[in-house]
């Protein structure tokens, strides 16, 4: 059971089968060596982009280095001491500022968020480190405390919008985080700050990321959404946004129905917004971690959006011209979710026909497939920074890594 997981006692789920103590799949081994090839390809193409200062890509902030260290640590063969991983250490541990924000002065929450991921895999749980820590232990565990704190604050709970509102729990923003650059909170920052609290083992019950749920639950197309429930496609996934920026609050907004931006900043009607995958996996995931109650309909319609849009090969719901954006953030964001959910109890998502998704079989594989010859990837459709080899490269083997978890 992994650290996201350690207060998730028993939860059943619809859709899913339990798993008895059967021998191995007769391909898993094959499809096993595929993966563990093609990661120690990536590992060694990243190896070899570190910058002299410890980073990957640091014009993009440091989040794509911590997101690189997470793979790297999360190999059997890779700690600490690892020369790569110690420099991207340092390198993340010089970027704090005073208030504890691991940033380069935007985007706080994002790449503080990320840092703090990378960081627990160093020491688990700040609030009770190792009884005869390291001098490196030390330092890190102080700064994942101050880092703690930072984006606690930054969680939509209290005070007023930017239009001068109070933030209430009636208020569409009410437990979100954001980028900060458009004065709204979005699922993307919220999982991300959702995922570096469970990753630090904070409990899963805990008051800021029980306000995640209930703001994740404001971006899904299901009858549990009181807010927008009527606005958004009514099959169980999610959107992006309560509000389309600072000036248009209370206007959702999906990255898969674009054409309705204008709409809603002429003050026309949103309605049936379009719910896709990265954004339903997002808050799919956060609904693990918060521990939701056995048949939760939050979980349940999640669930059966799930089944009916499973996929690797693209970003579902999005639109056809746009599916391939966002496709590397969707795999981890979706291999996240799966390995977090499997680790309950053996539990699965499954077809129609209640036969076992193998996703893990199909995440390896086309890894396998568009990994490049000298151990990248990069995403041709080119947006969210998905043209950067370091970043997908680093996406690529943090989902390999949880694939492979299911063939274990």
């Amino acid at each position: 059971m992994t650290r996201a997981l350690s207060c998730w006692m028993c939860v059943v789920l619809v859709a899913l089968t339990v798993a008895g103590p059967t021998a191995l799949a007769a391909d898993d081994a094959a499809v096993a060596k595929r993966g563990q090839q093609t990661i120690n390809k990536a590992v060694a193409f990243l190896r070899k982009t570190q910058a002299a200062d410890g980073s990957w890509s640091a014009q993009s902030g440091p989040a794509i280095t911590a997101l690189v260290l997470t793979g790297l640590l999360d190999q059997p063969n890779i700690d600490a001491n690892d020369p790569t991983a110690r420099k991207a250490i340092e390198y993340l541990l010089r970027k704090q500022r005073n208030d504890g924000g691991i940033h380069d002065g935007i985007l706080g929450n994002y790449n503080t968020s990320i840092s703090i991921s990378a960081l627990s895999r160093i020491v688990p749980d700040p609030h009770k480190p190792p009884s005869d820590p390291t001098a490196l232990q030390k330092r890190v565990a102080a700064a994942m405390l101050k880092a703690e704190r930072y984006v606690r604050k930054l969680q939509y709970q209290s005070g007023v919008d930017e239009q001068g509102r109070p933030i209430t729990e009636n208020h569409p923003h009410f437990g979100g985080v954001g980028y900060g650059k458009h004065g709204r909170p979005d699922g993307s920052n919220t999982q991300m700050f959702v995922q570096a609290l469970i990753d630090m083992n904070i409990d899963c019950k805990d008051p800021a990321v029980l306000r995640a749920v209930g703001f994740m639950n404001q971006l899904q197309g299901s009858s549990t959404n009181k807010r927008f429930g009527k606005q958004i496609q009514p099959d169980g996934g999610a959107i992006y946004a309560p509000s389309i920026n600072k000036d248009h609050i209370g206007i959702p907004q999906s990255q898969a129905s674009q054409d309705m931006i204008d709409e809603g900043k002429a003050g026309r009607p949103v309605s049936n917004l379009r719910t896709y995958g990265s954004m339903t996996y997002a808050m799919f995931k956060t609904y693990i971690h918060a521990q939701l109650e056995p048949g939760d309909k939050r979980v349940t319609d999640a669930v059966k959006w799930l089944q009916r849009n499973y996929t690797v090969s693209h970003n579902p719901g999005m639109p056809e011209e746009r599916k391939m954006q966002g496709h590397y953030y969707y795999l981890v964001t979706m291999a996240r979710a799966l390995d977090a959910w499997h680790s309950l109890r053996d539990r699965h998502l499954t077809d129609a026909a209640g036969k076992r998704i193998r996703w893990d079989h199909d995440m390896v594989n086309l890894f396998a497939k568009m990994q490049r010859a000298d151990g990248s990837f990069i995403n041709e459709a080119d947006r969210w920074l998905e043209g950067d080899p370091n970043l997908v490269t680093g996406y690529a083997v943090i989902a390999m890594t949880q694939a492979m978890r299911q063939l274990q």
